[in-house]
């Protein structure tokens, strides 16, 4: 099958083109500069200008259409409503209507969510399932592997940062990591099965942290020992929009609304209907951190 992935080589994008490859699939990667990930024809695509998504689609002629672009955090022109929702829109205008789709949504997309995030994420899911198109959503948790930004950064600066790890509230809030491998797995099994067709799964482990877990996990895979020290919900809400003056705040607006409403659901049916593996964050959080101390040594040598 030919299959355009947008984003094809994001962190997520990367192990969804492994995944197709190794399943036979012909793959374009699109991407705003084109590059081509080995195995690959590369496309220039940016889902903001609905004139190169025409373009790339028009170059890959697409049997199935992979929709996987999407941003953390706004930046400039760079804003949820235009990357998820508009993006979005682009791509399913320009998809053949009798190619298949997938799309990549998050758990907690709901148009009432305190996070312009996860609203931007369920008005384009609103889009796809008006779209007409033989369309699958994918709702992924938190996902784990080496190169990814939560683990491997974000996580990472708040342990590492100060001599002690501040800790939203009494760190409660829960969530359900996944790998980047069954996320992978799941798009391209999708490809493979009919019956999940007009279907929404959500994507979650095989087991559940909370926020301070996840912490002292961090550390432990980190190999460091600091206290973990609560910072009240009522202070964060006056430390949160003060530090948005710094040119790189250490947590926005939109993720502390995430992180305070937490991340989790089963994994069924996803597991069973797509054969995922459910890989544990304990036995690739090591590897994971390690995989980001390199990425820094190597950025500094530079």
């Amino acid at each position: 099958m030919r299959v355009l992935v947008t984003g094809g080589t994001g962190f997520v994008g990367r192990a969804v083109v492994q995944e197709l490859l190794g399943r036979g699939h012909t793959v374009y990667a699109g991407s705003r500069r084109g590059d081509a990930p080995p195995g690959t024809h590369g496309v220039k695509l940016d889902v903001t200008d609905a004139g190169s998504v025409l373009r790339a689609v028009g170059e890959a002629s697409p049997e199935a259409v992979i929709h996987l672009v999407g941003i953390i955090a706004e930046q400039g022109t760079q804003t949820f409503t235009r990357v998820h929702l508009e993006g979005t829109r682009h791509v399913l205008a320009a998809t053949p209507r009798q190619a298949r789709y997938l799309h990549m949504s998050a758990l907690g997309a709901r148009e009432d969510s305190a996070s312009g995030y996860s609203r931007s994420k369920a008005q384009a899911e609103r889009l796809v399932r008006e779209s007409g198109l033989s369309w699958t959503i994918f709702q992924p948790s938190l996902i784990f592997g080496v190169g990814d930004d939560f683990f491997g950064r974000v996580l990472r600066e708040l342990v590492s940062t100060a001599p002690v790890v501040p800790m939203i509230g009494d760190g409660s809030f829960p969530f359900r990591p996944v790998s980047v491998q069954d996320v992978a797995r799941a798009f391209a099994g999708a490809l493979e099965q009919p019956e999940t067709v007009g279907q929404t799964y959500t994507l979650t482990g095989p087991e559940e942290f909370t926020f301070r877990q996840l912490l002292e996990m961090e550390l432990a895979a980190l190999g460091r020992r600091k206290p973990i020290v609560p910072v009240p919900l009522a202070l964060m809400n006056l430390m949160v929009p003060a530090m948005q003056v710094l040119p790189k705040p250490p947590i926005t607006r939109d993720q502390y609304a995430m992180l305070k409403e937490g991340n989790t659901a089963p994994n069924e049916p996803a597991r069973s209907t797509f054969g995922l593996p459910m890989l544990r964050l304990e036995d690739h959080l090591p590897g994971i951190v390690a995989g980001a101390r390199g990425a820094g040594r190597a950025a500094g040598a530079g």
